[in-house]
């Protein structure tokens, strides 16, 4: 969307913040030679990890015409305030722009947000051009990008805007809506622990997709209407444990290895 007056100006980078990656040396430096794109996120939280391609390909698509860009993790599990988590879990989902690890929330509180992922183009000279919160809407906020690009240079050919990753992600697409996420520990601050909490881990859902946060070392377990198949736990972070071409409805089965944590279940969106 964008912003309701063009005056607003980027909040500047608190000395708070520890970064992965080379840290910038100010907001202002960052949209000194061009527009600059701030994106909150999570990187073992469902829609957060959904986002994270767009941001890549257009990292690379317009970081030699002028945008910069950094993330910001906003940590929501105590795992993902870990530097070393974060690199690695960042890594695997191929970010390579600087990420501040916002472990006491400040930038988060000076930009407003309130929900993962959230996003913010700033112009050149560090004005908001455009914002967005949630998934969706790659198109427009390309076209925004390439908007302020072209503010520097008119000339420049730009790329076609990227197609759909996804079927849900095409503009104007119809989704329905699927199950609510799931704290199986009870909230989201206390993950639910294999052996202490039980052995197997069971619900229904609907949706075009399934996924599980976890933290701890080995397998886990996963049955789909009662077919079975092992997934490694590896680094703590989002795991798929399945995805389906539509909306459809499942019979969900987890059987984690003694101690592995599962912090949340969440699921995406799919289309009739």
């Amino acid at each position: 969307m964008r912003p309701e007056r063009d005056n607003i100006a980027a909040p500047d980078l608190p000395a708070s913040l520890t970064w992965v990656g080379t840290e910038p040396e100010s907001m202002p430096a960052l949209t000194a030679g061009g527009p600059a794109l701030v994106h909150f996120v999570e990187y073992a939280q469902l829609n957060s990890v959904r986002t994270l391609p767009y941001l890549a390909e257009w990292q690379r698509r317009y970081r030699e015409a002028g945008l910069s860009m950094i993330a910001v993790q906003a940590p929501r599990f105590p795992f993902a305030a870990e530097p070393d988590n974060v690199a690695a879990g960042l890594a695997e989902l191929g970010v390579e722009f600087p990420v501040a690890i916002d472990t006491e929330y400040d930038l988060w509180a000076a930009y407003g947000c309130s929900g993962w992922p959230s996003l913010f183009l700033w112009s050149l000279g560090g004005a908001l051009a455009w914002a967005h919160f949630g998934e969706g809407e790659y198109q427009a906020t390309e076209e925004a990008i390439q908007a302020e690009l072209r503010e520097i240079d008119a000339l420049r050919e730009l790329p076609e805007p990227m197609a759909p990753l996804r079927a849900t992600d095409a503009p104007s697409v119809h989704v329905i809506r699927p199950t609510p996420e799931v704290f199986p520990g009870g909230s989201y601050e206390r993950p639910w622990v294999a052996g202490d909490d039980g052995e197997d881990l069971a619900l229904d859902y609907q949706a075009g997709g399934a996924y599980a946060t976890i933290e701890g070392d080995g397998e886990l377990q996963v049955e789909i209407d009662g077919e079975w198949q092992t997934i490694p736990a590896g680094l703590p972070g989002l795991r798929t444990l399945a995805e389906h071409p539509c909306h459809e409805a499942h019979n969900l089965v987890l059987r984690p290895a003694p101690g592995v944590k599962i912090w949340s279940l969440s699921f995406a969106a799919g289309i009739p």
